[in-house]
């Protein structure tokens, strides 16, 4: 007897259903994308106990004749492919034929539709995979699907769904991401009768993020020019040096409108960011990608969240580009609302101003920011709280003392003529008027206060003067007393090979001494690896994990970023304020200020605004 069989139509509905529907949320996204291919302006959903109980998707798209309602429901009928060369190119979200069939067989099902000339639509309803009626439908143009006690014939499935707070968190997500994705398509979703979003159409990408992410979070984005790279378009919104979040749920991503989840594009967004992001963080992220459609396969996923790249280099070399422009071009201090004026090309040391009042020390000779000391001629008068056995004493909880930022030789006065031309280019203004903790630069700005870490500060400034001497002339090296002999497996032999001539302008010596065995003379002189052959084994892990058409430079910057820490400034080192405007000159000629190698902020500024509404000042 034969021990294979055909499923019956019923029983595969469902095992498809397993892989399409897994929760609420794949409903909603199925159902979305139909009503976006159906080329709707308006599209609400509507769900009641998390998704469980309801979901209801209604659109004012093309709607369907009463032939295509009915065959819609069919396994495996669309509209979208005809042979396999329209698959490879396919250009609709929905194609595979699957999702409505699918839904139907584990839920209650209700189709309403209708053509915008017609007079009259279909109405079809499903209960558990077996059709019950069909009948006129006298509504409005466009389609709505109910989908009523979702997997109600299933109750092991139904048994796995979680909390309705759980569920409705997917669904609003799904919901955010295509909302993202088109904006130029009004959006309303409705939990338990009660409006929770509603957007209107708009052509600002931005205006839509701020209507889900709301109005701070949306004003530390800072904008990815359109650039073309090897075909592939990019733009979007991205968070700038200091703005990131621990998981990625804020990293999204979108391949011609439909949003992805692809390790090759997580690769490009690191390198992209590479030492403007912290360990351990993922960036905050609304980036889109436009390729043609023969390029990718989004076919290899049941939900269609992933794609598969015929030239995944390129892709992860175009968003590393991209991302890496746009933080280079950035002047946003993190922390604050506003823009400052663009990177200095280049500078000419400033001078400190004396005896001015802050209103008219606006200004500074060279491109880099202005500084100016706290007024020696006036005594100002600053908070101090005191420590110790009378800490507790109400008469000494604060006491006046004078500001001790005064240099040890004023140096002298700008040439006014220079200083009305910086005044015209708009370079932010900087008064040091304190340090905090002997860790904290404490400056007063146009827009409020903004804090420099002296370390994180000089740690960028050694990064990138070490980063341009290898640039020049490579890293020095220093020889090992004893050769050091490495056994490597084929594939890692395989990667070091590809990579001596990088290595070796990284002061790292080596060459082939036998099969899969190299020979290492020599090391990069500011390396302390107290196994040299364990740190050997790093280098050749992070060598892997590098694109192909990486610059060989990422490493070494990767290795001068661990590097650079002991030799920086550290808290409690006392800088004078001489000291301290070179420190701010030197990070203000760096390529990215606003960060240190390691992602750490550099500068943060708090507002006026802010600060008025924590002193009760302006209303929160």
């Amino acid at each position: 007897m034969s021990k294979i069989r055909i499923l019956p139509d019923a029983l595969a509905s469902q095992v498809a259903a397993g892989e399409v529907v897994e929760r609420p949320a794949a409903v909603v996204r199925e159902l979305v994308e139909n009503s976006l291919d159906a080329g709707a302006g308006h599209i609400t959903v509507e769900v009641r106990r998390g998704g469980s109980a309801l979901i209801r998707v209604t659109d004012d798209g093309g709607g369907m004749d009463r032939e295509d309602a009915m065959l819609c429901m069919e396994r495996h009928a669309t509209s979208k492919i005809r042979t396999k060369e329209d698959l490879a190119a396919v250009g609709t979200f929905g194609f595979r034929g699957e999702a409505l069939p699918s839904i139907a067989s584990v839920s209650r099902f209700r189709l309403a539709t209708r053509e915008r000339e017609a007079l009259a639509g279909t109405e079809i309803e499903i209960n558990g995979g077996r059709l019950a009626a069909v009948k006129d439908h006298g509504g409005a143009h466009g389609t709505v699907i109910e989908v009523r006690s979702l997997f109600f014939n299933v109750p092991a499935r139904r048994k796995f769904l979680r909390t309705e707070a759980t569920e409705y968190a997917h669904v609003e997500q799904q919901f955010r991401l295509h909302a993202i994705a088109h904006p130029e398509t009004a959006f309303t979703l409705i939990r338990d009768d009660e409006v929770a979003f509603h957007l209107p159409a708009t052509r600002d990408l931005l205006e839509r993020i701020r209507g889900l992410v709301g109005e701070d979070l949306a004003s530390r984005l800072i904008e990815v020019e359109p650039v073309e790279h090897h075909g592939i378009r990019i733009e979007g919104h991205i968070g700038g040096p200091g703005l990131s979040r621990s998981n990625r749920q804020q990293q999204l991503t979108f391949l011609n409108g439909r949003p992805i989840e692809s390790a090759i594009i997580n690769y490009g967004l690191k390198e992209g960011y590479h030492t403007a992001l912290m360990k351990g963080q993922h960036p905050v992220t609304f980036l889109f990608l436009r390729m043609p459609p023969e390029t990718f396969d989004i076919n290899v996923h049941p939900a269609k969240k992933e794609a598969r790249f015929h030239d995944g280099y390129a892709v992860r070399e175009a968003v590393a580009r991209a991302v890496g422009r746009a933080l280079e071009s950035a002047g946003r201090l993190p922390g604050g609302h506003s823009t400052l004026s663009p990177r200095p090309q280049a500078f000419a040391p400033a001078q400190v101003q004396t005896a001015l009042p802050l209103q008219t020390a606006r200004v500074a000779t060279g491109d880099a920011p202005r500084v100016v000391q706290a007024e020696p001629a006036r005594p100002h008068m600053t908070s101090r709280m005191f420590t110790g056995p009378d800490a507790n004493s109400a008469e000494k909880i604060i006491a006046p003392s004078p500001v001790v930022t005064t240099p040890e030789a004023p140096p002298p006065v700008p040439n006014p003529e220079a200083a009305v031309e910086k005044k015209a280019r708009g370079v932010p203004a900087f008064r040091i008027i304190g340090v905090l903790h002997k860790l904290y630069i404490l400056m007063e700005s146009a827009e409020g206060l903004v804090l420099m870490d002296q370390h994180a500060a000089h740690e960028r400034v050694n990064f990138e003067k070490m980063r341009r001497a290898m640039e020049q002339g490579g890293v020095p090296s220093q020889r090992l007393l004893m050769p050091l002999t490495l056994q490597l497996s084929p594939r890692d032999a395989d990667v070091l090979a590809r990579n001596l001539e990088p290595l070796s302008r990284l002061g790292i010596e080596a060459e082939p001494f036998g099969p899969n065995i190299f020979k290492i003379e020599a090391l990069p002189s500011f390396v302390r690896a107290d196994d040299p052959a364990a740190w050997l084994d790093r280098v050749i892990e992070e060598l892997k994990s590098l694109s192909s058409r990486t610059s060989s430079l990422r490493l070494g910057e990767d290795m001068i970023a661990t590097t650079v820490c002991r030799h920086s400034v550290k808290a409690n080192d006392r800088l004078s304020l001489p000291e301290q405007q070179a420190l701010l000159e030197d990070l203000f000629a760096c390529e990215m200020p606003y960060c240190c190698p390691h992602g750490r902020p550099t500068l943060i500024q708090m507002s006026l605004g802010e600060l008025e509404r924590k002193f009760g000042r302006q209303a929160p």
